[in-house]
């Protein structure tokens, strides 16, 4: 009798996947990329940014453009963090937002095309010259500015491979950078 209720209660946390049944489960954090299609207006980059931070979601980059100049559209590429539940929210209250016309997660589309520029300032003499222009033209950076002692490369890739870059020219002597943030398109002939 013993050894059936052993494992009916076995089969019953297994059902579970845990042992402890009133544990808290945690969904994983993803990042994710949402391209937003917005009135190009004032204020709708406020109201956008404000829905972020008066719910205490991050974005970790944010990049607009007008895309549509005779309607007025602009397009808001955004990359943020969350559970599913969390971007699943985000997405219904910018969906609610008037200028808003369309919220995708180009994550959930499949593999998305994403794009960043950057540009690096290096300050070096003799070896650490060389070795910038070598890493420069490993990355396939351009130069766009050359001195005595400095240069400034644009380089444009994922972004791992921006802060690849970065972390290689800090050691030689890095002084300063500028990054654009995500441009995203999702794979295909359809359009957003």
């Amino acid at each position: 009798m013993r050894d059936i209720e052993e494992l009916k209660l076995g089969q019953a946390m297994n059902a579970m996947n845990t042992h402890y049944p009133d544990a808290v489960r945690v969904e994983p954090i993803n990042r994710h990329t949402l391209a937003v299609i917005v009135d190009n207006e004032p204020g709708v980059l406020a109201r956008i940014s404000g829905l972020f931070s008066g719910r205490g979601y991050n974005i970790e980059s944010l990049t607009v453009s007008e895309t549509e100049v005779a309607r007025h559209i602009s397009r808001i590429t955004i990359v943020t963090t969350g559970t599913d539940a969390v971007i699943q929210q985000i997405k219904a209250q910018l969906d609610r937002l008037v200028p808003v016309h369309r919220v995708v997660d180009l994550t959930l589309q499949g593999q998305s095309l994403e794009r960043e520029l950057c540009l690096v300032k290096v300050a070096g003499t003799g070896e650490h010259r060389t070795e910038s222009l070598t890493l420069a033209a490993a990355f396939g950076a351009k130069t766009l500015d050359a001195t005595l002692n400095s240069f400034v490369f644009e380089v444009t890739g994922t972004t791992e491979e921006i802060d690849r870059f970065i972390g290689l020219m800090t050691v030689i002597g890095l002084v300063e950078i500028s990054r654009t943030g995500i441009a995203a398109m999702g794979r295909g002939s359809e359009a957003m």
